[in-house]
C-alpha cells in the first residue's frame, strides 16, 4: 500500500511506518496530480485540495484528513468516483476551548471586561462550540446556543435564535462548518447585515473558518463601534490575510486554536484508525504528545495557571511580527499542552494585616 502524507501531521511517521509499503511525506500544498496518480491513500489537512483536479484518474481508493472540517474535500466528486474519505470530528475541541478560555480571561485582564454575569453566544454547537459553552459557564457566563442543524433534529435542545443572541450576548464566538450553500449556510454569515443588528457592541471571536466572516464587513464593523474588538484565529484567503484586520483586532492569530499537542495526537489517531478500517488491517500503534518541558505550574490565581499553560498573546506577536510567515508558523508550531498535562498549585499572596 502506498500512502501520500502531508508532511506537517506530526506523530505520524513511526506508526506509518509499521502499515504501509511506501509512505511519501510532502506540504500539503505540493500534492499533484502526477503524485497522486499510483497511491492507494492520501493523509492530508486543509492545504491540499482533494478535488476533480487531483484525483481523476489516480488509485485513490481512501483520503483521511487530520482536520475536524472538510470543505477542502470534493465530497462530491470522491462519491462520483468511488473514494471513500473521513475527517476527525472533535480530535481538537478542548484545544480550541483552551485558546477560548485564555482569550477571554485576556479580555477581563486586559480589557477591564468582568466575565462573570455577561452573555456568551455560541453560534455552532457541535464538539468544540460544546465545549466552548462550558467554558463559558464555568467562568460564571450567561450562555446561549444557536445551531439551525441540530435545532432542527433535537425536540428540545435548548437553542436560541441568532436574532436573539444578536440582540443579548456580550460575546459572540462562531465554531460552525463552512458551508457554501443550502439552508443552512454559513459562509459571509458574519456580514454588514449581521454587524448592523448587534444591540451589545459584543466582542467577536472567529475559530472556525475565514470566510465564515465577511472580512471588510468585521473592518467596518470594528470602526463603526458595532464590534467592540475581535479575536480571529482564522482568516479569509488563508495564508495572505488581511494586515489591515490583524493590526485592529485584540488577538490575531495563524490559525492555531486547535493546534495543541493533544489534539494534534488525536487527528493523527484518528487518521490512521480510519485508514486501517478501511483497508481491513490490524495495526498496532502507540500515539502520544510529548510532555511538556515543565508540567509543574505554581500560579497566583486561576487566570495566571491558564495563561502559563497558553498565553495566545505569544502567537498573536509571532503573527504581527511576521504576517508573511503565516504557514511557517503553522507548520512549525511549538509544543503545546492542555491542562490534563500539568500539575497546578494555586499559593495566593497573602495580604500583610494592618498594625
Amino acid at each position: 500500500m502506498k500512502v501520500i502524507v502531508d508532511d506537517k501531521i506530526p506523530f505520524i511517521r513511526e506508526a506509518l511506518a509499521n502499515i504501509a509499503d511506501e509512505a511519501i511525506y510532502v506540504p500539503g500544498k505540493d500534492f499533484t496530480p502526477d503524485l497522486v496518480k499510483d497511491a492507494d491513500a492520501l493523509i492530508i489537512r486543509t492545504r491540499t485540495q482533494c478535488n476533480r483536479e487531483l484525483l481523476e484518474g489516480s488509485r485513490v481508493r481512501f483520503i483521511a484528513t487530520a482536520t475536524i472540517g472538510f470543505d477542502h474535500i470534493d465530497t462530491k466528486f470522491c462519491k462520483e468516483a468511488g473514494i471513500a474519505w473521513q475527517n476527525a470530528p472533535g480530535c481538537n475541541a478542548s484545544s480550541v476551548a483552551q485558546y477560548m478560555r485564555a482569550s477571554l480571561l485576556l479580555l477581563q485582564q486586559e480589557k477591564g471586561f468582568r466575565l462573570e454575569g455577561k452573555t456568551l453566544g455560541v453560534i455552532g454547537v457541535g464538539n468544540v462550540g460544546s465545549k466552548v459553552a462550558k467554558v463559558g459557564q464555568e467562568l460564571g457566563m450567561k450562555v446561549l446556543l444557536n445551531d439551525p442543524p441540530r435545532e432542527e433534529k433535537e425536540a428540545d435542545g435548548g437553542f436560541s435564535p441568532l436574532a436573539r443572541l444578536m440582540e443579548e450576548c456580550d460575546v459572540l464566538t462562531f465554531h460552525v462548518p463552512l458551508c457554501r450553500e443550502g439552508r443552512f449556510k454559513t459562509f459571509h454569515l458574519g456580514d454588514d447585515n449581521f454587524f448592523a443588528n448587534l444591540k451589545r457592541h459584543p466582542f467577536i471571536a472567529n475559530t472556525s473558518r475565514g470566510e465564515v466572516i465577511d472580512t471588510q464587513a468585521l473592518l467596518r464593523a470594528l470602526d463603526n463601534g458595532l464590534v467592540a474588538d475581535a479575536v480571529i484565529d482564522v482568516w479569509e484567503h488563508e495564508p495572505d490575510i488581511s494586515l489591515e484586520l490583524l493590526d485592529k483586532v485584540f488577538i490575531g492569530t495563524p490559525h492555531i486554536a486547535g493546534y495543541s499537542a493533544d489534539g494534534k495526537a488525536n487527528a493523527t489517531r484518528m487518521a490512521l484508525d480510519a485508514l486501517c478500517r478501511f483497508f481491513h488491517l490490524d495495526a498496532h500503534y502507540r500515539i502520544e504528545a510529548p510532555q511538556p518541558a515543565c508540567p509543574h505550574i505554581v500560579a497566583q490565581d486561576e487566570t495566571d495557571a491558564c495563561l502559563q499553560m497558553y498565553d495566545p498573546r505569544r502567537d498573536c506577536q509571532a503573527l504581527r511580527a511576521h504576517p508573511e510567515r503565516f504557514e511557517q508558523l503553522r507548520g512549525d508550531y511549538p509544543l503545546r499542552r492542555e491542562a490534563g498535562a500539568y500539575q497546578v498549585d494555586i499559593i495566593k499572596e497573602e495580604v500583610p494585616k494592618a498594625t
